[in-house]
Formats: C-alpha cells, sequence, structure tokens
C-alpha cells in the first residue's frame, strides 16, 4: 500500500466510525511498550468482537478532536527493554502468535504517521503476558470479566468438523461404527429405513451427512474412524476416564471411533441402584446410581461441542459420588441455565457439521432438550441436580451428583409430585447453598417452599413439616430478637457485667445456623444496639455491659 493509499485509509476510517471504538484507536504519540502491548491484545480482541478482519492502532492522530497532527515515533528505532527491539519484545509477549505488521508512511505535508495492523482474535482472546484486555468506552482494561465478550471469542473459529481429509479413505472407517452409525440413522429416520437399506456404504455416508460427496471429513474420522486413523486428523482424539475414589485409582484411554468408545466408557463407569427411604413408607424407592442416557448424552455433547482447536482431550472423571464431564471450549450460544426447561433452541453450533452428522445418527439432537432431559432424568430419580458450576471461559465441566446430597430435598420430590422441574432446580440451589434471584427467591415463596431474608434462604416451615425437619427449621430460622434479648438480660442479671466476649459466647450458638460468623456478630451488634436505645443495658468505659438502673 502506498502512501497515499494509507492516508486515504486512514481517512475512510475516521469518516467510518468518527471516534475510536474496539478495533479503531488514534494516538498522538508512543508512551511505553507495556501500554503498547496491551493495546493490540485489546485491538485484536475488539476486532473479533465487532467482525472485523483487523483492528487499527494510528500514532500520529490527536486524541478527542482526530486531527492529522503527525508523530515522532519511529517504531524499528525504538528499544523496550534495555537493547531490546521494541517489535520484538512485543511479539514475544503477544499470545497466540498474530502476525501484525507496523507501517510507517508520510502525508503530503510530510507528516510522520505510523499504524499497527492487528488482525482479529480467533476462537481465543490475544493476550498481552498472559493477560487478554478489551476496549471499554475510553478505557482498556482485562477481558476475562467480560464473560459474554470471552464465551463471543472462543466461539469465532472456522468449522474445523467439516474440513475434508484427502489421505482418508473409506477404508480408514471401521466397519462396525459404519454399521451402528447405520442403526443409529435408521431409528431418527424410520421413513428412509427402505430405501437407505438398499444404499452402499458411500451413498449412505453421504446422505448422513458423514462424508461429503464420498470424501472422508473429520467428522467421519472422528465418530467412526478406526483407532489406527487417529493420526489423520492432526489432534489428539481421545476420551480419558479417570477412576477416583478413595480407595481406587484407575483409568483407561479412549479414541476414535467416538460411536463406539462412548458406549465402551460408559460400560466401565461402576453402576449399581441406590435407596431412598421415603419419610411416609417403610419401602425404599430403589434408582440406578446414575442414569445411562444421561451419561451418553453428557459425553456426546462433549464431542460435539469440544473446541478441536484447542488439542485437548475429553475427559470424564468417576468419583465416588459424582461424574464429572470436562470438554475444551465455553458455551456456544448462552448458558445451560437457558436450556433446562428445554424451550431454547440454539441458534449455532462451534462444529455444525458434526453436530448435525451426530443428530442424524440419533446421539444428540438439536432442539435444546438435550440439557432439559438430564435434569429431568435426575428429577424424576429424586437425585440432585446437575449442574455446570465449574465451568470457564476456556472449558466446560458439568458434574452429575450420584447420591442424595440431602435427603429431605430427595423425600419432597418423591411426596409431592406438583413441583415442576424449575421449582426442583430451585429447590436444589437452596440444598446447594447457591446465591437464588430476587425472581427465584419469589417464585419460591409464592409456592411456600422458603422463607427467610436473602441471602439467608431457607426452607420453609410446610417444606419442613412434609419432611420431617421440624428441628432443622428451627435451627435454621432461629427465634425472634425478644429471646435473644432475654438472654443478655437475664445473664447480665446473675452476672452484674459482662464483656463483648462473653456475650458472644452466650448466643453464637443459638443464633440460625443458616448466618455465618460475620453475620452472627453483626446480629449481636443489632440486639445490644436495641437494648441500649431502649434504655435496658448501658456500656462503661472498660467495655463492659450493666443493666441499666430504673
Amino acid at each position: 500500500m502506498n502512501e497515499m493509499e494509507q492516508i486515504g485509509r486512514l481517512k475512510h476510517l475516521i469518516a467510518q466510525s468518527g471516534k475510536e471504538c474496539r478495533w479503531l484507536e488514534f494516538k498522538s504519540n508512543y508512551q511505553d511498550p507495556h501500554r503498547l502491548g496491551k493495546y493490540i491484545s485489546a485491538l485484536s480482541n475488539g476486532a473479533c468482537l465487532d467482525n472485523q478482519d483487523f483492528g487499527y492502532l494510528y500514532f500520529g492522530v490527536e486524541d478527542g478532536t482526530l486531527q492529522l497532527k503527525g508523530t515522532t515515533f519511529k517504531p524499528l528505532q525504538t528499544k523496550a527493554k534495555g537493547n531490546q527491539d521494541l517489535e520484538l519484545f512485543l511479539r514475544q509477549y503477544i499470545s497466540p502468535k498474530i502476525n501484525f505488521t507496523i507501517e510507517e508512511f508520510y502525508d503530503s505535508q510530510e507528516q510522520h504517521f505510523v499504524v499497527f495492523v492487528i488482525p482479529a482474535a480467533k476462537g481465543e482472546p490475544t493476550t498481552f503476558q498472559g493477560v487478554a484486555y478489551v476496549r471499554v468506552d475510553s478505557s482498556v482494561t482485562e477481558l476475562y470479566p467480560y464473560s459474554d465478550w470471552v464465551r463471543q471469542i472462543y466461539n469465532s473459529t472456522t468449522d474445523w468438523s467439516a474440513a475434508i481429509v484427502p489421505e482418508a479413505t473409506i477404508a480408514d472407517l471401521d466397519p462396525e461404527a459404519v454399521e451402528m452409525a447405520r442403526k443409529g440413522f435408521y431409528e431418527r429416520f424410520p421413513d428412509k429405513v427402505d430405501a437407505a437399506k438398499a444404499w452402499d456404504d458411500i451413498t449412505f455416508l453421504d446422505k448422513a451427512r458423514i462424508t461429503i460427496n464420498g470424501s472422508i471429513t473429520r467428522t467421519a474420522l472422528l465418530l467412526l474412524g478406526k483407532e489406527e486413523s487417529a493420526h489423520y486428523l492432526g489432534h489428539i482424539a481421545q476420551i480419558v476416564w479417570r477412576l477416583r475414589t478413595a480407595t481406587e485409582n484407575a483409568g483407561n484411554i479412549y479414541t476414535i471411533p467416538f460411536l463406539l468408545s462412548t458406549s465402551k466408557l460408559n460400560d466401565s463407569i461402576r453402576n449399581y441402584r441406590i435407596k431412598i427411604m421415603p419419610s411416609n413408607s417403610l419401602i425404599p424407592a430403589e434408582v440406578w446410581k446414575y442414569d445411562s442416557k444421561t451419561i451418553l448424552e453428557a459425553m456426546h455433547n462433549c464431542i460435539a461441542h469440544q473446541d478441536y482447536g484447542r488439542n485437548e482431550r475429553i475427559i470424564v472423571t468417576e468419583e465416588a459420588e459424582q461424574l464429572i464431564f470436562e470438554n475444551s471450549g465455553s458455551f456456544f450460544d448462552g448458558d445451560y441455565e437457558q436450556y433446562i426447561d428445554g424451550k431454547k433452541t440454539p441458534k449455532r453450533y462451534r462444529n455444525p457439521f458434526l453436530a448435525s452428522a451426530m443428530v442424524n445418527l440419533k446421539m444428540i439432537d438439536t432442539q435444546g432438550y438435550g440439557i432439559h432431559e438430564m435434569f429431568m432424568r435426575q428429577r424424576l430419580r429424586y437425585l440432585p441436580m446437575p449442574d455446570y458450576d465449574k465451568s470457564d471461559p476456556s472449558r466446560v465441566v458439568l458434574i452429575v451428583p450420584g447420591r442424595v446430597i440431602n435427603a429431605q430435598y430427595s423425600q419432597l420430590l418423591m411426596e409431592r409430585a406438583d413441583i415442576n422441574l424449575t421449582t426442583a432446580v430451585l429447590l436444589d440451589a437452596v440444598q446447594k447453598k447457591k446465591p437464588l434471584t430476587d425472581q427465584a427467591i419469589a417464585l419460591l415463596r409464592k409456592q411456600k417452599l422458603v422463607e427467610g431474608r436473602k441471602p439467608n434462604i431457607h426452607i420453609s416451615q410446610q417444606v419442613a413439616k412434609v419432611t420431617h425437619q421440624e428441628v432443622e427449621y428451627t435451627d435454621m430460622k432461629g427465634f425472634d430478637d425478644k429471646y435473644y434479648q432475654d438472654l443478655i438480660l437475664e445473664a447480665l442479671a446473675q452476672h452484674g457485667k459482662l464483656n463483648r466476649g462473653d456475650i458472644n459466647r452466650l448466643l453464637l450458638n443459638k443464633l440460625p445456623s443458616i448466618l455465618n460468623e460475620k453475620q452472627k456478630t453483626n446480629k449481636i451488634d443489632n440486639l445490644l444496639r436495641k437494648l441500649r436505645s431502649n434504655g435496658k443495658i448501658c456500656v462503661d468505659e472498660q467495655r463492659y455491659w450493666h443493666r441499666a438502673h430504673s
């Protein structure tokens, strides 16, 4: 690009944007290498967020007015630390390696300008010294607090799963896996069974959208490929199973074809029936510790939504009382809570070709019902709900409990068939002491299932009676203020005076168990304040409390 074109692009960008934005920054002069590195990270991430191919950082344009003033900054002559070249310093600490360019040019008035042309982040945030940045209003700040933006960047990849593998042929597919794929296809499309049985394998694979015009795709290898053909993928195509309990440590690695290996892994998991005793019956309810459909749904979701560009394994960890499923990449469209009730349909997928093939083989569905079904199966088995609370912007972590966390919660689900899935999920949050929104609390209050003041929400007296938790209810709710005030006054009448430590020892173990130590201390402060303002107690110079003289 010649200098006339450079100036033309600069003026066009100024006219187009009218101001700085997430992918466009103007500076009068260079300040320091660390600030420059942060700007490169922020503009790369901003370009991705705003669907731009590049971000631009111009030197020689006055902040605010956007007047072309020129700059004295000479990037090729500038040192970062010691005698290290500035460009080398930046490329050393920018990750992943993006091919930004530094261009210098002059306008007709011989004013000198510099522009950093910065490729948009793809598939993961661009970082400087391990930290990702983004422009918010007029400031450059860390990206990770903005979880929706992080998710959008991680979801910005092309469809890795649709790529054709030229070296692979149909001979690289496992015949048993192909036969299993046919069975899944027949179940998904019963009206096509007669025609499909007449198709040869190449025709079937194309019709099922596993191959493209007879060519082997990465999807075909992942789902149906022979184990010895895994090298064609250029990816660690593995599911790691780990058994980790107090008495056992074991593991295994399962590779392609994933259509078969997920069933093999499912067979490795220790599953047995557990008993839950209803409060109104001497006959226990027996349920499987884990639901096999839930296990397969979880594994198939990991396969469908894995970020294969990160070259990581899928991990399934079996602990004594829970299963943990981990795959690389964040939620691609929304978050899991939006899918619990089964009403949200995802609009896009990280691996659309792979997801489509798995739907055709009846491994997953694309209507958003998968998560809904997992939650519903747990509810129907009276067990705690699955959760994704340990997920972060780089991975999805699903935890499926295989035990009763709170027996009374399970008893309530057994005895109250009118409790729907949404309510069951919210009650599950109460038993796990998770924070609830005002809307969620209002919904539970309306059904008279909880009491208390946010954040100290606990089961209601009505629930306590149904589940025979009267004592636990009183322990959580506590008593009214007069009860505690009378305790203080009685103790002062008996002992004459008490210091604050004495009063704490008197009350701390009697206050509601739902309060933490700080909240209990604040509660005692309030009790003493009320008694003092009512003229019933006083405090002396040595900080001892006494009953006030009437």
